[in-house]
């Protein structure tokens, strides 16, 4: 229960109050559960979307929805997405580790450059635009399931990251999930992923899709797991290994990834 609490209030603004010590132990075995804590925000943006769809436009129900996920977050991960994009944005000088000690600081920097104001904008674009397709294309249950997987999904795809990835720097809260999370937490974390999809699969999507909703299951895993090998790669040769907002960003171009992969699997699947 108490890593379950960790994942809560690691990943949301849910006043959530732990007693007794919290070790690292503990902090790792939360990321089990980091699709739970993914499936309560996608719960408050599916009773967003419904009870705004109501009286609400589609176009104002979609920036409602993303509004409230990040209120939901705190806008963790989008801070973490300006961050790294502002530490890409630092040209080489030639030095592959000058250039990694510069973007580092980069990311430490609170100002929001140019890079990181374009990536903040695009994403929230993309998002609304996607969303409201979703909504727009296909029946209501079908895209306020997809709206409750989304954040379940972009919260399961930082963890294989962090099994198979290395600290860009030596503290920090990041470094104890990367020396820390193995194969069983991922492996768990999947578990999760499947119980909370089929859940919704069984309930909904099967009705309409039949037996190729499961297809879209091992699709989803794949490409996401896919763009976390590639994220954790990347990061290491730009920053010399993965950081706490290198996830953050992981996070919201994962929940972009997952609305292109289950818009284009939605529209031919119909």
């Amino acid at each position: 229960m108490k890593q379950l609490l960790l994942a809560l209030q690691f990943l949301t603004v849910v006043p959530i109050r732990i007693r007794g010590e919290v070790s690292e132990k503990d902090l790792v075995a939360s990321t089990i559960f980091f699709p739970v804590a993914g499936a309560l925000q996608g719960l408050v943006m599916v009773i967003t979307a419904l009870g705004g769809m109501r009286v609400l436009s589609v176009e104002v129900v979609s920036g409602l929805v993303i509004l409230v996920q990040l209120l939901a977050n705190g806008g963790f991960d989008l801070d973490g997405l300006i961050d790294t994009f502002d530490a890409l944005a630092v040209k080489s000088s030639g030095d592959p580790a000058k250039d990694r000690e510069v973007r580092l600081a980069v990311m430490k920097d609170s100002t929001i450059g140019a890079m990181g104001a374009i990536a903040l904008v695009m994403t929230i674009l993309m998002k609304f635009l996607l969303l409201n397709a979703l909504l727009h294309s296909f029946p209501l249950i079908v895209a306020l399931s997809m709206i409750f997987l989304m954040p379940v999904f972009s919260r399961w795809a930082t963890v294989p990251a962090m099994n198979h990835g290395v600290a860009a720097r030596p503290d920090g809260l990041g470094r104890i999930f990367l020396d820390n999370v193995r194969l069983l937490h991922v492996a768990l974390a999947t578990l999760l992923v499947f119980v909370l999809y089929l859940s919704v699969t069984v309930l909904y999507l099967y009705r309409v899709y039949g037996i190729r909703s499961f297809y879209l299951l091992a699709v989803l895993c794949f490409l996401l797991y896919f763009f976390s090998l590639f994220s954790h790669f990347f990061s290491l040769k730009r920053f010399g290994g993965l950081t706490g907002d290198n996830f953050g960003a992981m996070s919201e171009i994962s929940e972009i990834l997952f609305l292109l992969i289950t818009s284009v699997w939605l529209q031919h699947s119909t």
